[in-house]
């Protein structure tokens, strides 16, 4: 019988599935196992029906768990018992029938260039930290790319000769991303804060702590909420709504959403698209300010 080890191999080795998704898998089925154990007796997963799948879900929703969240969990037991059919465990999925729960859309709204063009003017750094936390938002905003990607970036992604920057992304997919003149300044300019450090502890890392260690994900997420929170009053203030930002702001100014994708490190169209909102919106604006026939203009 397949254990849950097993389906985790799957996916960190053939499926090349970072390991922080992965994790995530893990703790979705764990969970799952422990529930159907104390509420049904049953410890066998490949024993499981829809009907018990359906008291978990009772249960995440009367513990407050937003349908976004369940979707997230009912998703990663779809992709482990696609996995028992693979390997011939199983006859029929327990879920094969189940549909998703409703969710409210989230409206993502980016940063203006204002906003943004202040937070990067308003830089003038002096120590490392400061040094580094200019970096982590240029980059972030010049190439849109993931806070993971950016936490995992090492010295050598950096071609200051070529001017562009690799990217490894989900599943191991790499990306080459130009990088504008003011951003490779910027990254030297670190370098050599960088290297009047005491002790650097993940030396392979681009990004590091004052301490030499690599960076984590609460720290990124506080770099910038927190220098975004001194010229934005929106509500979400994070990495990802800087990449939202980054890849509006091309759509606005006319990019074509093939070449977003590409920067962007999307596997489809699709997901891409949900960044088409406001540049339509902004569209529009131009279309009624310009268009002859629009007598209200």
């Amino acid at each position: 019988m397949a254990s849950i080890q097993q389906f985790l191999d799957y996916l960190l080795y053939e499926k090349k599935y970072s390991s922080h998704t992965v994790l995530a898998y893990q703790k979705d089925l764990e969970t799952f196992a422990v529930f159907i154990q104390n509420q049904f007796e049953e410890e066998e997963l490949r024993e499981v029906n829809y009907s018990m799948i359906r008291s978990w879900i009772i249960s995440l929703v009367d513990n407050g768990i937003s349908n976004r969240s369940i979707n997230r969990k009912i998703s990663s037991l779809k992709t482990f018992y696609k996995f028992l059919l693979k390997i011939k465990e199983i006859e029929t999925s327990p879920l094969v029938k189940h549909k998703s729960l409703k969710v409210d859309k989230k409206v993502q709204v980016p940063f203006s260039s204002k906003e943004v063009s202040e937070v990067i003017e308003s830089f003038q750094p002096e120590g490392f930290s400061e040094f580094r936390d200019q970096l982590i938002i240029e980059l972030l905003y010049s190439t849109g790319m993931r806070r993971a990607e950016l936490i995992n970036l090492k010295l050598d992604s950096v071609d200051v000769s070529g001017k562009q920057l690799k990217v490894l992304g989900k599943r191991n997919k790499e990306r080459i991303i130009p990088l504008l003149p003011t951003v490779l300044k910027t990254f030297q300019n670190y370098l050599l804060e960088r290297s009047e450090l005491a002790i650097i502890n993940d030396e392979k890392y681009l990004l590091v702590t004052e301490k030499g260690n690599k960076l984590y994900d609460a720290l990124v997420y506080r770099v910038v909420n927190n220098y975004f929170s001194r010229v934005s009053t929106k509500v979400k203030k994070s990495p990802h709504i800087i990449r939202h930002t980054f890849a509006t702001h091309l759509l606005n100014e006319g990019a074509d959403l093939n070449s977003v994708k590409e920067l962007l490190g999307h596997s489809s169209l699709a997901s891409t698209q949900v960044y088409t909102h406001n540049s339509i919106r902004e569209l529009s604006k131009v279309y009624l300010n310009a268009h002859p026939r629009n007598k209200n203009k």
